[in-house]
């Protein structure tokens, strides 16, 4: 586990670009089969003025080593539940499942620099995104593609719990918690 990781809010353009980076070379399309496999990967691409968007409402979450991003979890609030088309079926079946009195943030996308993996910066990030919201919000919420094994057992480990399974848009989603009340 590298100890020079630095946890902190996103809060400068360049590191904005760095997780548009990041996210690129480990979306669906851009990886081997062989790597979605053992790797992941993500399903969403982000373009800059809603990354930012977002950031302003609720700054994302950053591993950073040598000041540069080599992992993130995108904060994304409700508020955001229209603007990502592949994201609205999610946001249908939180609120289908939730008490309406229960505040959640949606952790939009989680993705860690290949080089860097499996040396606790997944938990790091979580655990980062714990201590900045759970004074704010009762828990955070994700989908995962269930293809997505690597990722689901991640999630597992951190202390997630399935909400839902659901298909949408030729995909099978599993919809997870982190309850943090």
């Amino acid at each position: 586990m590298l100890k020079d990781i630095i946890y902190k809010r996103a809060n400068s353009d360049q590191e904005l670009h760095e997780i548009l980076l990041l996210q690129s070379a480990n979306y669906l399309t851009s990886v081997s089969e062989e790597d979605r496999i053992k790797e992941g990967f993500v399903t969403v691409r982000h373009d800059f003025n809603l990354l930012k968007r977002m950031n302003d409402k609720c700054p994302h979450i950053l591993a950073m080593h040598n000041k540069k991003v080599v992992g993130y979890a995108l904060c994304m609030l409700k508020a955001f539940k229209n603007k990502i088309e592949v994201l609205k079926p999610m946001f249908q079946q939180i609120e289908n499942c939730l008490k309406s009195n229960q505040a959640y943030i949606v952790m939009g996308q989680i993705c860690i620099d290949k080089s860097y993996r499996k040396q606790g910066i997944f938990r790091g990030l979580y655990n980062e995104m714990k201590q900045q919201l759970r004074s704010k919000f009762d828990m955070v919420i994700t989908e995962v593609d269930v293809a997505n094994s690597r990722s689901l057992h991640a999630h597992y480990a951190v202390g997630f719990k399935p909400l839902c399974f659901y298909s949408s848009n030729n995909q099978d989603w599993v919809l997870i918690f982190w309850d943090w009340s």
